[in-house]
């Protein structure tokens, strides 16, 4: 029913007895890259969040599945979800380093064992992007800037406001001017601030359902 993992072995026919191929990164990659028709998405979507339930809210990905698992959970209506991972603070996880004295990315998700023994002596860098492409999904679901045109002539803004998170306040330098988007609790309401350069325009979705299409200025919305 679900994708596998092919194993071959001494030319024989491909097998699959190691690892069954279900795993969050083959889903992961299947429904980012539309590997599958759209009525198998909710069902793989839904496998995958099981499997992040079944393991305690915790990702199983590495340096090829994690730059899209956020995205995809959003994607696939699981943005709650994906809120979930992003504060987790138990290896593995993007907290777990910065609880640690992290100032930097780690090559992995335990570089530093909760015994303050080293993952490995021989390839455990201390200053390691890779898992650091979680900001692109703070600035494309979390803030919610994203590109609909070349160059940033155009965008989309659909924030995604979370109370954990308490706030965002984020800037993107595009060759028109800087695109800033910041929103904020206030008691009960969700208070949004935007600044849209000269030049661009912007298709702006709030999770109301307020639409509107923006032009250069400074725009507030609660």
């Amino acid at each position: 029913k679900f994708p596998y993992t092919e194993i071959c072995l001494n030319g024989e026919e491909p097998v699959d007895t190691v690892r069954q191929g279900l795993t969050q990164t083959a889903l992961t990659l299947i429904l980012h890259f539309n590997l599958c028709t759209e009525e198998e998405k909710p069902a793989l979507a839904a496998a995958l969040a099981d499997m992040i339930r079944a393991r305690d809210k915790h990702l199983a990905t590495g340096f090829v599945g994690t730059p899209y698992l956020l995205h995809v959970l959003s994607d696939t209506g699981y943005t709650e979800l994906a809120f979930d991972l992003l504060f987790q603070e138990t290896a593995p996880s993007w907290l777990y380093s910065v609880l640690h004295g992290a100032t930097t990315m780690w090559e992995h998700w335990d570089s530093i064992r909760e015994d303050g023994t080293f993952w490995s002596s021989e390839m455990n860098s201390f200053n390691h992007y890779a898992y650091g492409a979680v900001f692109d999904w703070i600035f494309g679901v979390a803030a919610g800037i994203c590109p609909s045109g070349p160059g940033y002539q155009a965008i989309s803004i659909q924030p995604h406001p979370d109370r954990r998170l308490e706030f965002v306040d984020t800037t993107l330098n595009t060759r028109n001017g800087t695109v800033r988007v910041h929103w904020y609790y206030k008691n009960e309401k969700v208070c949004y601030e935007l600044e849209i350069p000269a030049g661009i325009t912007a298709y702006l979705r709030l999770p109301t359902g307020y639409e509107e299409t923006l032009t250069g200025g400074i725009y507030c919305y609660a």
